[in-house]
């Protein structure tokens, strides 16, 4: 068993808790942070197959920001009331259990018929220079239309976030003077 293989289990046991970390912990802040250790165990396996820019775009934007996000929704809305709602649905597991065994069928299905292994592309593929001639290049259009759909989000979130301002409401008198009035 060479070095490399060795390191590729390791971070697949590890990669694998993480994932079912997230399904079983009974706390969404635990699940949050479960996440975060897979979301940076995928890093890794996009640092073994050569792919260094993926690597850094999975910590920056996954673990940097939609899990600090997720975590910052959890202690704003309270974790405590996700719990208490859980009880009433008692259909999910069932429903879990058979989405895991049709995935288990796919995944035995893909490795018996031998489609599992993608075609490996030249090793500059995922270099940061071959990204951004792609990216600045072939999907400039793309690029710039998802740009303008987060600028328009970030418009509409900051629109539905001010405070609302009443016609009715009166405004504020202030008494400049010092007595009793």
């Amino acid at each position: 068993m060479n070095l490399a293989l060795l390191f590729f289990l390791s971070v697949a046991v590890v990669s694998l808790t993480g994932a079912v970390g997230v399904v079983v912990s009974p706390r969404p802040v635990h699940s949050a942070l479960f996440l975060l250790v897979n979301f940076v165990t995928l890093a890794a396996f996009f640092v073994t197959l050569g792919a260094q820019f993926l690597a850094a775009a999975q910590v920056i934007i996954y673990a940097g920001g939609i899990v600090i996000l997720i975590l910052f929704v959890l202690m704003l809305i309270g974790s405590e009331r996700l719990g208490s709602r859980l009880g009433h649905r008692l259909w999910t597991p069932y429903v879990g259990l058979t989405a895991g065994l049709i995935m288990l069928v796919t995944m035995f299905y893909a490795f018996t018929a031998g489609s599992a292994v993608a075609p490996v592309g030249p090793p500059y593929q995922g270099a940061p220079k071959a990204v951004g001639f792609e990216l600045f290049t072939r999907y400039i259009l793309p690029f710039e239309m998802v740009a303008v759909l987060l600028l328009v989000a970030l418009i509409g979130a900051l629109v539905l976030a001010r405070p609302r301002r009443d016609a009715a409401e009166p405004t504020a008198t202030y008494s400049t003077g010092g007595g009793d009035e």
